[in-house]
């Protein structure tokens, strides 16, 4: 087989994707369940409770809110859990043997939520907001290689690159199709018009928002629920009693320590993604006293007792990892993972030889209770090698931003996604990672190069790709400037009449075929 035969050219009926299993994207918790199988029921509402607000401007950005995306949107491709695509609004699709462009056979019986037919013009716009820079994209790289669009009718469609992509696939997972016309409604918050299973409804900004299903969804019997209501619960205690009260019945923002508690508890199952979507980590500006040496950044990376955090914060879901790899990419290895342990002498060591003994940085953090409990927890262990920290908690839309517009502190604490993906797109699309231009201002000529030459190819798995992960994770480890902690997929907690729900590689949420048994 040569570099290109997994991706390049898939052929999948109208069937076959309307009736598209998803069933591999879900921890094998839920398929081994004998209520699993039970046939699926018609109607309800689902009331999913979430922590963080959607905020609209980030509608095209992963941010800290993903449930909305793909209950209004579809993407062109989706995943299952090998990373092979499979069809969503594109049936097919060709990759030429140079890896230059691709194209794909659309589906035909498609409409917008209001009543416009879905076409190739669609799948243009689409990857032409991306290339905008307002929009804050990540994969905004990836989709400026597009240099031109070839279509023949209205539902064939070349897409030509200015060069070959190891992560194709992942902008077609990223990428949701919108309507045009309304595009500055949805950045808004005003009205979100797409091709998807559910019509968005009433918002109510820091409370709720509402979806109908859409009667006229190209998946044939698809929606099962008649409606869904997010809501936004920002305190821990307060979502878990919504949960446990059957105000709610599906949450992926339940704290890992509040998991714990629901353990053998027969009116609840938990169901943790192992797709390794989500990692933890301290973030450096690496302009900011002290931490321009790193020296400094090694000596964090030192102090920090992962395992402690993993047990205390994550409730023991995570794995300790001073790499931002999940097992299952190309780039995990055990030496990379293990690299950093804890060891507060050598943290101290190393800050001598930076010619210092005590210091104090401020350390922002999200506000949310997961994010307070993190950030107490590694300010407990750098204080014990002599790093003071002031905690600067800030809402998650403002931390997002700051990312985005490089003005975080000297430290930071969030998670970050994309190491779930082919490993080019971390390096090139994740805030904390990108060469060109990312939220610790670090940059080198090394691990540019490096970056470049994993991504400018179509071969992403094979032995000369995976040399070049292991460059771009030593790069990581010596300089630093993303200290990784551990990583750590979405937890879905649902009550045992949920069924169906599961997420895309990009934690959208996904309720095609999700139920409420009786």
């Amino acid at each position: 087989m040569n570099a290109l035969s997994r991706r390049s050219l898939l052929r999948g009926s109208v069937a076959a994707a309307g009736l598209l299993s998803l069933a591999a994207c879900r921890s094998a918790a839920e398929s081994s369940s004998p209520a699993a199988s039970a046939s699926p029921r018609r109607g309800g509402t689902l009331t999913v409770a979430t922590s963080i607000d959607f905020t609209p401007s980030l509608l095209f950005a992963q941010s800290a809110n993903t449930l909305v995306q793909r209950l209004v949107f579809n993407t062109l491709t989706r995943y299952d859990d090998q990373l092979q695509p499979q069809p969503e609004l594109a049936l097919s699709w060709k990759l030429a043997d140079d890896g230059k462009s691709i194209t794909f056979e659309l589906r035909e019986d498609v409409r917008f939520h209001n009543g416009r037919p879905f076409t190739a013009d669609d799948v243009i716009f689409a990857v032409k907001n991306l290339q905008n820079p307002v929009r804050s994209a990540q994969l905004r790289s990836t989709a400026a290689t597009v240099t031109d669009f070839r279509k023949n009718g209205d539902h064939e469609l070349t897409l030509v690159l200015a060069h070959p992509v190891s992560n194709l696939f992942d902008l077609f997972e990223f990428m949701i199709i919108t309507d045009p016309a309304t595009v500055e409604d949805a950045v808004a918050g005003k009205q979100l018009i797409g091709t998807g299973p559910f019509r968005f409804g009433e918002r109510k900004p820091g409370a709720s928002i509402g979806f109908t299903r859409n009667d006229t969804y190209w998946n044939p019997g698809r929606p099962y629920l008649d409606a869904v209501e997010i809501r936004v619960i920002p305190q821990a205690d307060s979502l878990l009693s919504s949960l446990k009260t059957g105000q709610s019945q599906l949450s992926y923002s339940v704290q890992g320590k509040d998991i714990a508690t629901l353990k053998g508890d027969p009116q609840f199952r938990i169901t943790p993604y192992d797709t390794g979507a989500g990692a933890y980590y301290i973030g450096v500006n690496v302009t900011a006293e002290h931490v321009g040496d790193k020296r400094v950044r090694q000596a964090i990376a030192w102090a920090v007792d992962r395992e402690r955090l993993v047990q205390q914060a994550l409730g023991g879901y995570g794995l300790a990892s001073s790499a931002p790899w999940p097992k299952s990419s190309p780039a995990y290895s055990d030496a990379g993972a293990t690299h950093y342990r804890h060891d507060p002498a050598k943290a101290r060591e190393l800050l001598k030889a930076a010619g210092l003994d005590t210091i104090t940085l401020p350390f922002a953090h999200s506000a949310t209770p997961e994010g307070v409990a993190t950030a107490q927890i590694l300010q407990y262990d750098l204080k014990q090698v002599g790093i003071e920290t002031v905690l600067q908690p800030t809402d998650s839309p403002t931390m997002q931003k700051q990312l985005i517009s490089q003005t975080m502190p000297a430290l930071w604490t969030l998670s970050h996604g994309f190491a779930q993906l082919h490993p080019a797109t971390l390096a090139v699309s994740a805030y904390p990672f990108n060469e060109a231009r990312n939220s610790s201002l670090f940059s080198s000529p090394a691990y540019t190069d490096v970056v470049q030459r994993a991504w400018n190819r179509a071969d992403a798995d094979g032995a000369e790709a995976k040399a070049l992960y292991r460059q771009i994770t030593d790069t990581l480890l010596d300089e630093e400037f993303v200290i990784d902690i551990a990583i750590a997929g979405e937890i879905e907690v649902a009550t045992a009449k949920v069924r169906g729900a599961t997420l895309n590689k990009f934690n959208y949420l996904d309720l095609d075929d999700a139920y409420l048994t009786a």
